[in-house]
């Protein structure tokens, strides 16, 4: 193990007791805990350096932008990005992948060209492409499941490729099967046609710093809440000549250089993409997350090292309880694993588990259509953080049997 379950006092929440049980927490993949350095930099901003940003020549206001912009360079640094105006801060991975929606590909796509998304995706990386395509008449085109592996079929790009493809969107790792995909090759198959590719990120970076400049890919987008920090704030990675090619579709203050009774100059980059007054206090919350998680990284690997243990771990005694499917069980995989009880609605088995103090999701998991691939109406799912320890698989399955007792008999 990388470190011990004294982890946990840095995360009040896992103080309380759920059933008069010790609170195991296993959904980090929808939200993540925040330790209490990140919340203590909330209220410290609160109380002593609040104002505006960008807007000031006051004392409070210069700190406040200090503070904010000091944020966006550990972000740049944690996504490795080359430049800090490559960051753009939104309300979430949801409303970056909306911008590069509706700001670059909406105004570009023309009938017959082609988008390719993955038949994993979270809705917020698929509903966007698909109104896209219905406003446009480009074609949306979707990377199906190996039947066998349950992992992307990547040798469906061979035909889904084309001179045609304008747009690659993909996850870089599956919310619901914990699958890391093979993004390196995705995206150089895609640029060799000319297509843009854009990465959700949202479930990649809570486990290792996302390295988007090595990567190549052209956007990149994450939430703070799945890395340790608040709610309400995310950021878009764009190089900074794929954000330049972005009309903006928020407009209003800080936004713009020069504006007249007939028109308006848009100021550079990254203001021209963030209009209005910004989520100060979740920026700053989100800075010190990061700071937390390189604390933690230490050395390069880990993080990623202690999650795939974690899942190593989970997966092996998940596939030792007579009825249970876990699904993409040979996949490459971090964070996230989804399985089934034979006979057993995951919603069932999530009442149950949390009876015993196990905190897991149930449900779609904003994967429909992943979940008809699947032949399923939903999954229960286990994710993992920081905090969690191979004691906490253990209880967690130990909570699995005896819910098979229960139900099953």
């Amino acid at each position: 193990m990388y470190w011990d379950k004294r982890l946990r006092s840095d995360f009040p929440l896992l103080e309380r007791k759920i059933e008069g049980k010790p609170l195991v927490y296993l959904d980090s993949g929808a939200s993540a805990l925040r330790p209490k350095v990140v919340v203590d930099a909330m209220v410290n901003y609160e109380y002593h350096h609040h104002a505006n940003v960008h807007r000031g020549v006051h004392t409070l206001s210069q700190e406040a932008t200090e503070a904010y912009e000091q944020s966006r360079l550990l972000l740049q640094r944690w996504l490795g990005a080359e430049h800090p105006e490559e960051i753009i801060f939104t309300s979430g991975t949801t409303e970056a992948i909306n911008l590069i929606a509706v700001g670059w590909a909406a105004p570009r796509l023309q009938p017959g060209d082609e988008i390719v998304v993955s038949v994993m995706e979270h809705h917020s990386n698929f509903l966007p492409w698909q109104r896209v395509a219905q406003q446009t008449g480009a074609l949306l085109k979707i990377i199906p499941l190996c039947a066998e592996t349950e992992t992307l079929d990547v040798s469906a790009l061979d035909t889904l490729l084309t001179k045609k493809t304008r747009l690659v969107s993909l996850a870089h790792v599956s919310n619901v099967l914990g699958s890391v995909q093979p993004l390196a090759d995705v995206i150089q198959r895609a640029h060799d046609v000319g297509a843009v590719v854009v990465v959700d990120g949202a479930q990649w970076v809570p486990h290792n710093p996302a390295c988007v400049a090595e990567l190549g890919c052209d956007f990149y987008a994450v939430s703070a809440h799945k890395m340790y920090g608040p709610t309400g704030v995310g950021a878009l990675y764009g190089k900074l000549e794929r954000l330049e090619e972005i009309e903006p579709f928020l407009v209003g203050g800080g936004m713009v250089e020069e504006v007249s009774e007939t028109g308006a100059t848009w100021a550079a980059l990254p203001a021209r993409l963030e209009a209005g007054t910004p989520p100060i206090a979740a920026a700053v919350g989100w800075g010190t997350a990061v700071q937390y998680l390189e604390r933690l990284e230490q050395e390069p690997g880990r993080l990623l090292a202690h999650s795939k243990d974690l899942i190593t771990y989970a997966v092996a005694q998940l596939q030792n309880i007579p009825g249970l499917r876990v699904y993409a069980a040979e996949a490459e995989r971090v964070g996230v694993v989804s399985f089934n009880l034979q006979d057993v609605h995951p919603y069932d088995l999530g009442q149950l588990l949390d009876m015993e103090g196990v905190a897991i999701r149930t449900g779609h998991h904003c994967a429909q259509v992943l979940m008809k691939s699947l032949r399923v109406p939903g999954t229960a799912r286990a994710s993992f953080g920081v905090y969690n320890t191979r004691e906490d698989v253990d209880a967690f399955v130990e909570a699995i049997d005896v819910a098979r007792s229960m139900l099953l008999g």
